[in-house]
């Protein structure tokens, strides 16, 4: 049955939906020989499609990797020339194409998934699946219960309000105060500009949790396979 062609890369583990559109749109995919565009579909069991020159496979062998990204590395699946920053496909010793899902900023750390499983990293990303996401940050000075209260309703941020949010507090000290947070929306850096918003910006932040995916006791740089029960609940949630 033909498919759209950006559902036959994510499923042959090439790259995200919202990134194979791109693909196409750069011309880099090809049904029979002829340059594709966005919208065309195809059936790999009667026509040969191609990114990059690379013929998809129907039945991909596809690959869960849990990293505990150290703070200092990117998340780019696509690094300028220019680039010197260490990426956190650089820290994975497989020889395939897998690409991280979702992002956390270059001075963030903690848990993030790399996979050549375009369907399951589009459903990840998607914001109407609403996947929790938990962290622990080091916010300046000790937050008020008003100002917890605050966070936990939802702040204006680009004239939209954030959803509801967990936030507990979790000990403070010189150094400043650690929170447990807990959210199921993604802005880009939402919780440093949150944060700063309500006076206590971040010196510190670590994503310990993905749904039930934990980064445990992985160190900084270190990274494990997810296993088939993992994966399973992971698909199911």
């Amino acid at each position: 049955m033909a498919e759209r062609l950006q559902k036959l890369i994510s499923q042959a583990g090439i790259a995200s939906r919202r990134a194979a559109e791109e693909l196409i749109r750069e011309g880099r995919v090809k049904v029979n020989g002829k340059v594709a565009q966005l919208g065309d579909k195809a059936d790999l069991a009667h026509d040969v499609v191609t990114v990059n020159g690379r013929t998809l496979n129907p039945k991909p062998e596809f690959v869960y990797i849990l990293l505990n990204k150290p703070r200092g590395v990117i998340c780019t699946n696509k690094p300028l020339p220019q680039e010197k920053r260490r990426t956190a496909r650089s820290l994975i010793p497989h020889e395939g194409h897998i690409f991280t899902v979702g992002r956390l900023d270059v001075d963030s750390e903690g848990l993030i998934l790399l996979t050549n499983d375009g369907e399951l990293a589009n459903k990840l990303m998607h914001p109407r699946y609403e996947h929790s996401k938990t962290y622990r940050v080091l916010v300046e000075n000790v937050p008020t219960r008003e100002t917890l209260e605050a966070w936990r309703n939802g702040v204006i941020l680009d004239n939209k309000r954030t959803a509801p949010a967990k936030v507990r507090l979790l000990s403070s000290d010189e150094e400043g105060t650690w929170l447990h947070i807990v959210l199921r929306e993604g802005r880009k850096r939402q919780i440093r500009r949150v944060a700063s918003l309500l006076g206590h910006p971040v010196k510190r932040l670590i994503r310990i949790k993905i749904d039930m995916l934990e980064v445990g006791h992985l160190h900084p740089g270190q990274w494990r396979d997810l296993t088939p029960k993992e994966v399973r609940l992971l698909k199911e949630s």
